[in-house]
């Protein structure tokens, strides 16, 4: 029997369990964003080792994003028809059991076969971690610090991944890049089963097989298309067709949702104005990281002559940056004036650092001129994806939770793929331009490639700039909604 007595002390532990929870939750969602770039830099000591070329090296980054981008979605709906409790604990395990295939590898096709393994199962995971961290926490103030903390993790996590592929690769095994998800998945798994618990699941679930159909093949048509972009140029019919046909099967798909009984992805998730500013906003400005991350590096690395380490820490006062803005965001400003004045702002701040690279010369220093460049694009990113994080799953109906969330990483999937197309694109053309129209000299490679990456930068810079203008227009003025109905936590 309960008395009045030990009724604080069971609102206390009840409050620890749900934070508890997040850990769990922001380990999960650790493992996916660290395998988004911890792997690119082990790709070129695994080339050596396991002797493939340059396409190869493509599809093992390639084979990830077309299983994780077109599955997100219906890993998003399976989460809420089947619990997404379930679903988390067959995403870690199924994600931990592809990267130890992966790091066993003995050849390019085992390691492209794991690599898609890892992306479905992520596709499973990802969805519903975000989803049950929206039911998790219900309360505006405790959810904009939940938000925060995992918007911290989601913008900081690519950094962190550099950072731990350098180490490993250079000092353990490239294998290494794989098998540390082994490590994570193990901790997440063990504390999902005692922090987490599942919620009931609906009894009158249907899976959409015309949506899931039509927006799995498009998707996949989609990413294949943009990625094919970066290789063999935009009017390659390798190029123009799969993306033609992505996007004539993803409006067939949006037809279907508008007519089916049970949709895939309801039109009521997406039409809301703070969602669907949130899901624009996230796909604008994924599109512009990648000149961060990609182009970044290599600047670091060919130009600055950093090692894989050296690269990963460089990045390190950036992810430092991100962690401060998203908090201090999530916890004191977001719940008070909501995503509107906040995203914009977050999107300028980053502009302005994606800028100040494009001062970068042959000659420049990195305390000089990237370290501050850095520390501003982490403070503006950090105002970008926690409070868009937050209104993307804020006010949505609870038996919609997983799609909603489902749909912030399938649009980040996408902006990613567009702005690694775009970017690579323009990174190029600039660079044969530039290589032509100047006289040849010793340094006139590596003046091209500056050139190069002043473009990417200022192309990154725009992205942002479009980033903010949307997200100034769709999102609506005030605080954010909450879910009525949402239970008040899923966590012992």
């Amino acid at each position: 029997m309960t008395t009045l007595s030990d009724r604080p002390q069971l609102a206390a532990d009840k409050d620890t369990g749900r934070w508890w929870a997040l850990v769990v939750l922001a380990l999960a969602q650790l493992m996916v964003v660290l395998d988004a770039t911890i792997v690119n830099i082990a790709l070129p000591t695994a080339q050596a080792d396991l002797g493939f070329d340059d396409a190869g090296r493509q599809w093992v980054v390639t084979g990830y994003a077309l299983a994780f981008g077109s599955l997100l979605l219906l890993g998003g709906r399976l989460s809420d028809f089947f619990g997404r409790k379930r679903m988390f604990l067959i995403g870690l395990v199924g994600f931990a059991l592809a990267s130890a295939l992966g790091g066993a590898a003995q050849n390019l096709e085992v390691l492209i076969f794991a690599r898609a393994l890892q992306g479905a199962f992520g596709a499973a995971l990802a969805p519903a971690a975000l989803s049950l961290l929206s039911t998790t926490f219900t309360q505006p103030a405790e959810r904009g610090k939940a938000f925060g903390i995992f918007g911290a993790i989601s913008g900081a996590g690519g950094g962190m991944g550099l950072l731990l592929g350098g180490v490993l690769t250079e000092y353990v095994s490239w294998r290494w890049c794989l098998y540390v998800n082994l490590v994570i998945a193990a901790i997440a798994v063990a504390g999902a089963m005692v922090k987490l618990r599942d919620e009931p699941v609906r009894a009158d679930g249907k899976i959409d097989i015309p949506g899931t159909l039509t927006a799995v093949s498009g998707l996949v048509a989609l990413v294949y298309g943009l990625a094919n972009a970066e290789t063999d140029g935009w009017t390659d019919r390798m190029t123009l067709g799969p993306i033609v046909a992505g996007l004539i099967l993803l409006a067939l798909f949006v037809s279907i949702e508008r007519r089916v009984a049970h949709p895939l992805l309801p039109m009521r998730v997406v039409l809301d104005r703070n969602r669907g500013g949130s899901y624009a906003s996230i796909a604008i400005a994924g599109a512009g990281m990648f000149g961060i991350f990609l182009f970044l590096t290599y600047y670091l690395t060919v130009v600055l002559h950093f090692t894989p380490i050296k690269t990963g820490l460089a990045f390190l006062p950036m992810l430092g940056s991100v962690m401060l803005t998203a908090t201090t965001a999530g916890s004191m400003l977001a719940p008070r004036v909501g995503p509107r004045p906040l995203v914009p702002v977050g999107a300028l701040v980053a502009a302005g650092g994606m800028l100040f690279l494009t001062r970068l010369d042959l000659d420049s220093t990195y305390a000089g001129s990237v370290l501050p460049g850095l520390i501003i694009i982490g403070l503006g990113l950090g105002l970008v994806f926690a409070p868009t994080q937050n209104a993307a799953t804020s006010g949505v109906e609870h038996r919609d939770a997983g799609v909603a969330s489902a749909m912030i990483n399938t649009v980040q999937q996408i902006g990613g793929s567009i702005g690694t197309a775009l970017l690579s694109s323009f990174f190029a053309s600039r660079v044969e331009d530039y290589a032509t129209s100047h006289t040849p000299s010793a340094q006139l490679a590596l003046e091209a490639q500056l050139a190069g990456y002043h473009t990417v930068f200022w192309w990154s810079a725009g992205f942002f700039v479009l980033a903010a203008l949307v997200a100034a227009v769709l999102f609506r003025t005030g605080p954010l909604d909450t879910d009525p109905d949402a239970p008040p936590a899923m966590a012992h």
